[in-house]
């Protein structure tokens, strides 16, 4: 549980029409962007996070509950997004989700 998970409930939203993760902050929206390719791959390719946000685990979170959301569906994950890439690299757990090149 990062510090701002124990002050306040980060509710992730999966916005579909928009292609995105998103998750409002007190300065604005969190959000990280994907798109959906092949029939069992999600491709992650950017995060965003609002600069009076940043450093307090909120890109993490976000990151963490997509992850957990593509597992759900029983799908593959292309991390293109460096701080996704980083984030797997950091959680080795995760890294059963990222897909082989001939999934992709």
């Amino acid at each position: 549980m990062t510090g701002v998970e124990a002050k306040e409930e980060l509710i992730v939203k999966k916005n579909e029409a928009e292609g995105r993760y998103e998750l409002e902050v007190e300065n604005g929206m969190a959000l990280l962007e994907y798109v959906r390719t092949g029939r069992n791959t999600v491709r992650l390719t950017h995060t965003e996070v609002p600069l009076a946000a940043e450093g307090r685990g909120i890109g993490s979170h976000l990151v963490r509950e997509a992850l957990s959301d593509i597992d759900r569906q029983g799908l593959k994950v292309d991390p293109r997004c460096g701080f996704v890439v980083e984030y797997i690299r950091r959680h080795p757990e995760w890294s059963y989700l990222v897909a082989h090149k001939s999934e992709k």
